[in-house]
């Protein structure tokens, strides 16, 4: 089964780094991956293209079934594989409910995030301004705070939809993990920090753990 997925993706990027997760979760050790860069814009090559218009990553393709947004390729390594590895969608709706709404509040988390950690790759040097990045790591702050409460609401131990690793752990860890990379001062967020800690030696995360590259704005300072 392995051995007929094909994921492109590049090492600067938590939507990739999700995917990886979800396959390893899945039990899905030993697909086919090709590790593309994105200064050299190896993810515009035609053979991204060709499964993925808007060429980006991560590019996921099993069998015939091509799926691009990284979301939408773990909710299928999910539906695809459901009595395979790790459940990570459960049963009961109430449950079910505070894990989509975790994983698409990542989304947030990862568009103040990003803001910060790549502001200088986002946004071209003539239009770089020191009230735009402060505002932007103000932010950032704030959604860090929210994460936060919801940790110590949860209870020392939780994972962030409850007692159980879930989707919600597979498309925000990643986040988490770059923002300890960047050296997030953990007085900002102490229950994410927390949590990164009690997660980051799970199997499927040591598996897919990507390599480190330069060029990211660092988060000491935030």
């Amino acid at each position: 089964m392995a051995k007929d997925i094909m994921l492109y993706w590049g090492a600067d990027s938590p939507p990739c780094w999700r995917v990886m997760i979800a396959l390893e979760e899945k039990q899905l050790h030993g697909y086919n991956n090709k590790l593309l860069s994105f200064d050299k814009q190896e993810h515009k090559c035609a053979e991204v293209m060709q499964l993925n218009p808007r060429g980006q990553l991560p590019t996921m393709k099993h069998g015939d079934t091509i799926v691009n947004e990284s979301f939408a390729a773990c909710m299928y390594l999910e539906s695809m594989f459901k009595s395979q590895g790790t459940r990570l969608i459960p049963d009961d709706p109430t449950e079910q409910a505070l894990v989509y709404q975790r994983m698409f509040e990542t989304n947030t988390l990862q568009e103040k995030f990003y803001e910060v950690a790549y502001y200088g790759y986002l946004v071209p040097e003539e239009e770089r301004h020191e009230s735009a990045l402060n505002r932007n790591k103000e932010n950032l702050i704030n959604e860090l705070k929210l994460w936060n409460g919801y940790l110590e609401k949860m209870g020392k131990g939780s994972y962030l939809a409850g007692k159980n690793f879930t989707m919600a752990d597979v498309v925000c860890f990643p986040i988490i993990g770059f923002l300890s990379r960047l050296g997030c001062p953990k007085e900002k967020c102490p229950r994410l920090m927390e949590y990164f800690e009690m997660v980051k030696d799970r199997p499927s995360i040591k598996a897919s753990w990507p390599p480190k590259s330069e060029g990211q704005y660092s988060l000491k300072d935030l």
